[in-house]
């Protein structure tokens, strides 16, 4: 199993009706056939950090992952929700598959995403921060 997380803000002047809709777009995502349980809601980790929510799905192995990566529902969702985020941080992630280099193999998944979609890369690029440890 590998457990994606991801936690985040929202823009400044980003309404409550918005950020329900961004969540709503979020739980689609979470929702996809890949995806083996999840949750998406307050972040419960020091303020002080800025963070304010937080998105963790359950991912049953690579094959997995990179449907869920792909798959319309998710790569749709985004475009949805990236232009209301201040900041997201993604990981660290955690599994229970001990392959040494299962972390190597997931950032790979992501580095094709990014190079397949690039005006996704582009609307990550400012926003993001990705966290291994």
């Amino acid at each position: 199993m590998i457990i994606h997380t991801l936690r985040f803000a929202f823009r400044d002047g980003t309404t409550e009706e918005r950020k329900e809709e961004v969540l709503a777009a979020m739980r689609r995502t979470a929702s996809v056939d890949s995806v083996s349980f999840a949750t998406v809601g307050q972040h419960l980790g020091d303020p002080s950090e800025g963070f304010t929510h937080a998105y963790c799905v359950g991912i049953e192995d690579l094959a997995a992952l990179e449907r869920y990566m792909h798959d319309p529902t998710h790569v749709a969702g985004d475009d949805e929700i990236l232009p209301h985020l201040a900041r997201i941080a993604v990981g660290p992630d955690l599994s229970d598959d001990m392959d040494p280099e299962l972390g190597l193999k997931i950032m790979a998944l992501n580095d094709r995403k990014l190079a397949m979609y690039p005006e996704w890369a582009a609307q990550l690029a400012p926003i993001m921060e990705v966290r291994i440890a």
